[in-house]
C-alpha cells in the first residue's frame, strides 16, 4: 500500500487502465508508493471499496460506445493500459469487443490527450510458438497462436502498436510481455477464469492430487505479479521504448509442480488429455479454452535480459514462489475489495 509515501509536490500524473485486476492493483500500488509519482487515476468499469492513498477512480467503460477517455488523459505523464477480458471464452466477439477495440480508444485517446507515454500490457501469448530448451529474447515474432482468442487479441495489438509508433512518434511506447502472474490475492479470480467446477480449491491442498499431468512441451514461466508491477513503474518513470519481457526462474514443468503439491509427475500424451479439457470446455465446467491449452504448450521461454539491464529490474519471488502464492490463495479464499478479485 502507499501509506507513508512522501510525493514530490507536482510529481508525475499517471492514469492506469483496468486499475482492479491482478496486474492493476499491484501496478497502482507500485506507482503510488515511488515519491516521483504525484498521483495515480485508476480506471475501471467499477470503482472498488478498495482505496489506497494517493490513488482517484473513474468509473469508466473503454469498449465503443463509452464515454470519451481523452478528457481523463489531459495533463497526464504517462497512461498503463492493463484491461483486460478473459471471458467469455465462448464468444471471443465479445472479448474483442474490450480487448480489442477498447484498446483501440485507449490508443486513441492517449494521443488526442497529448500523454508522452504509453505502457501497455502484451504477453508471453503474443509469441509465435518457440523454443523450450532456450530463451528467446523481444525480437521473437510476435503472431501468437492463432486459433487461441487471448493470443490472437494480443497478438493483434502488437500489429496495431507498429502502425501507432510510426503515425504518433511523440508517444514513447513501451510494451511489457510478461510470463503468467500470481500473487495470492488473485487466485479467486484466476480460478474463476481457468478453472471453475473442475478445480475445487480442496484440491490443490498438499498431498491431495496423487499426481500432475507431465506433458510434452509443459514447461511454462510465472511471475509474481508485484515484480512485474516494479516493471511497469520503471517503464513509467524511465525514458524507456520497444519491449520488455519479464519471467522470473526457474520456468515451471511437471516436476516442479508435483514438488508444490506433493504430488508425482506422471508422463502422459496430450491429445487425450486435451480432449478431456475440450468436453470439460463445451460443458462449460472450465473456463480455459483447449485452443488456450494448445498455445501454452508451444509458447516460448522468455529472455529478460533487457528488462534487468534498462529498467534495473530484479523479481523478489522466483518463479515457485509467485505459484505457491496462488496455491496458498486458492485454499485461503483470499481476495480484494475490487469486483475482478472478489472472493
Amino acid at each position: 500500500m502507499s501509506g507513508g509515501a512522501t510525493h514530490e509536490a507536482g510529481g508525475l500524473r499517471v492514469v492506469v487502465v483496468g486499475a482492479t485486476g491482478n496486474a492493476g492493483t499491484s501496478v497502482v500500488e507500485a506507482l503510488a508508493a515511488h515519491p516521483r509519482v504525484g498521483s495515480v487515476l485508476g480506471i475501471a468499469r467499477r470503482a472498488p471499496g478498495w482505496r489506497p492513498e494517493g490513488v482517484r477512480w473513474a468509473a469508466v467503460d473503454i469498449e465503443p460506445g463509452g464515454e470519451d477517455l481523452a478528457p481523463h488523459f489531459a495533463g497526464a505523464d504517462a497512461v498503463v493500459h492493463l484491461a483486460w477480458k478473459f471471458r467469455p471464452t465462448h464468444d471471443p466477439a465479445t472479448t474483442w469487443r474490450t480487448n480489442v477495440l477498447g484498446s483501440v480508444r485507449v490508443f486513441d485517446a492517449v494521443a488526442a490527450a497529448g500523454v508522452p507515454a504509453l505502457v501497455h500490457a502484451s504477453s508471453v501469448g503474443a509469441y509465435s510458438p518457440g523454443p523450450k530448451n532456450r530463451r528467446v529474447d523481444e525480437s521473437w515474432p510476435t503472431h501468437g497462436w492463432p486459433q487461441a482468442a487471448y493470443c490472437r487479441e494480443k497478438a493483434y495489438l502488437e500489429r496495431l502498436l507498429d502502425a501507432y509508433e510510426q503515425a504518433h512518434r511523440d508517444v514513447r511506447v513501451v510494451r511489457m510481455r510478461p510470463g503468467f502472474l500470481f500473487k495470492r490475492e488473485a487466485a479467486a479470480e484466476q480460478l474463476r477464469i481457468f478453472g471453475n467446477r473442475l478445480l475445487p480449491p480442496q484440491l490443490v491442498r498438499r498431498g491431495l492430487l496423487p499426481a500432475v499431468p507431465d506433458l510434452p512441451g509443459l514447461a511454462f514461466q510465472a511471475l509474481h505479479t508485484d515484480d512485474a508491477a516494479d516493471a511497469y513503474r520503471e517503464a513509467v518513470l524511465r525514458p524507456v521504448r520497444g519491449a520488455f519481457n519479464l519471467a522470473a526462474d526457474p520456468p515451471l514443468n511437471a516436476a516442479e509442480l508435483g514438488r508444490l503439491l506433493h504430488a508425482r509427475p506422471l508422463r502422459l500424451p496430450s491429445p487425450p488429455v486435451r480432449a478431456a479439457l475440450s468436453a470439460a470446455w463445451r460443458l462449460r465446467m472450465v473456463g480455459a479454452s483447449p485452443d488456450l491449452f494448445d498455445a501454452v504448450l508451444r509458447l516460448p521461454l522468455l529472455d529478460s535480459s533487457r528488462a534487468r539491464a534498462e529498467l534495473d529490474w530484479q523479481p523478489r519471488w522466483t518463479a515457485v514462489e509467485a505459484m505457491q502464492q496462488f496455491f496458498d490463495g486458492l485454499r485461503e479464499r483470499a481476495g480484494m475489495d475490487t469486483a475482478p478479485l472478489a472472493v
